[in-house]
This record gives C-alpha cells, structure tokens and sequence, in this order.
C-alpha cells in the first residue's frame, strides 16, 4: 500500500528534519550536488537526524516549495515540469527531496536501466518513474487506485509520444493481490516509502514478490524516525542490503538490496 496517501490525514501537523535544503532552485541543472562521487558510505556519520514538530503551514520556509504549484527540473536530457497538488491531494502529489536524490543518482548513470523491466512503488509524483523511462527502461509506474488520475496525468505530460509503450502506470496495493504481477522485475525503485510502521511488513512482502534474486531494489529515504530504521532491518533479514550513496544536505540515503540466495521465500 502506498504510505503517502496514508500520511495525508494526519498532516497538519508534521515531524519533519530539519537540516540544509537545497539552495539553488529547480530551474538549474537538478538542484544538486556538483558532482555524485562513489563514496565510502561505511564512513557516514551514525547521528540521529534534529528533530522538530513543525505545524503545516504554506508560508513555513520548510513546507512552501509544496505549495508551487510546478517544479522544474532536467533529466536524461529532458525538461520535466511536475504539477503539485498539495490542497487536492496531500503529500501524494508533491516531489520530495528523496525522489529528487534517486533521480540525480540513476542520471548519473549508476543504475544500468536501459532495457530493464523497472517498477516504482509508492510513485506519487511519478518524477522517478519518468526519468527510468527516459533512460530506457521498461517501466511500470504504481501507487494507489486513487492516486492514479494525478500520476497518470503527470507521467503522459512528461514523456514524448515516443516513449508510449515503455512504460505503464497501474494500481498496486501492498495489501492486496500481488498476482496482477506474476514476473520478478530486473529493478525495484522506491523512493520516501518507509516512513508508516503499519506497512512495513505489506511492503515488504510485495518486494519479495516482485524481486528474485538477480532483482536490484534500491530505496531512497530520510530516516525521520527510529522506527524506520525497523523496515531497513526486516529488509535485511531478506536481502543484503547496503548504503550505497548519502546526500549530506538534504540527508537522504539510497540504499540497494539485493534478495539472499540462501533465504527462503
């Protein structure tokens, strides 16, 4: 199941990590780091995040880029305008700074995706599943039933005609019959999709079945909370997991699991 559409009932008031935000604006080349260097994530500093209640508010310097009603960006070559409807939809329908590092990282080209059957869960936006389909894959785009007119609109706004046929958006929930798809993918991507305990246990189950062991899963996250560290542990018990790239300004982690060939499943 997806979490965003979860979390929007109780998000007038919200715990967000507070830390440095991207300075520069979506208009520039990805709003990011100059450079993505292979870093040594065993080196990466084991403090917990500052922590704040930060009451929803448009004007908040934190929360007021949810409230454009665009972003901009440029991946895989291409201009990308993401519509937000934060007022209609909630934290659905927003670009988050997780989605945003993952992108920046697969544009790097860490992640050979062309030709590969990839699928996002919890797309929200769509943002990660548009540039996948830019760089090539063959990607399934999913979130709940009621996110799809939102996502649908978004993803068909951002890739040429060209692209029809690489990819799809479909309704996937994690609590509901995974046998709509009955094939492991070559890449799992998922991005800001661990922050809700009662899904942890739908969320895993739904990677194992769509992965098997040749399967790349690779998860985008601020760890805002002790407890999501609790998914990353459950993930570990089924998949050899690692990090794999940290954004220190935006404290954003990518992890890349890949499942255990001696677990049972």
């Amino acid at each position: 199941m997806s979490t965003k559409f979860m979390l929007c009932k109780f998000f007038l008031i919200s715990l967000i990590t507070l830390g440095k935000r991207c300075a520069s604006t979506e208009n520039t080349r990805h709003c990011v780091e100059p450079k993505f260097g292979h870093r040594n994530c065993d080196e990466q500093d084991n403090a917990e995040p500052t922590m704040a209640l930060v009451p929803y508010n448009g004007n908040n310097d934190v929360l007021s880029i949810f409230n454009k009603p665009e972003r901009f960006f440029h991946f895989a070559g291409q201009d990308l305008k993401i519509s937000q409807e934060w007022n209609k939809f909630g934290v659905a329908a927003v670009v988050w700074d997780a989605a945003v590092v993952l992108c920046e990282y697969l544009d790097a080209g860490n992640v050979k995706l062309d030709k590969k059957r990839v699928i996002e869960l919890g797309a929200g936006s769509g943002l990660v599943g548009i540039v996948a389909t830019l760089l090539g894959a063959q990607t399934t785009i999913t979130d709940q039933e009621r996110a799809l007119p939102y996502l649908t609109e978004t993803v068909n706004s951002n890739l040429p005609e060209n692209y029809e046929g690489q990819f799809t958006v479909q309704a996937l929930d994690w609590q509901g019959d995974l046998q709509l798809f009955p094939k492991p993918y070559d890449v799992i991507l998922g991005a800001d999709i661990i922050y809700i305990e009662e899904t942890f246990p739908d969320l895993l189950r739904t990677i194992e079945h769509l992965s098997n062991e040749d399967t790349l899963v690779y998860i985008s996250c601020r760890i805002r909370y002790t407890r999501d560290s609790n998914f990353l542990k459950m993930m570990s018990e089924v998949f050899d997991l690692k990090k794999i790239h940290l954004d220190r300004d935006r404290d954003i982690t990518i992890y890349k699991g890949k499942k255990k060939t001696n677990c049972k499943y």
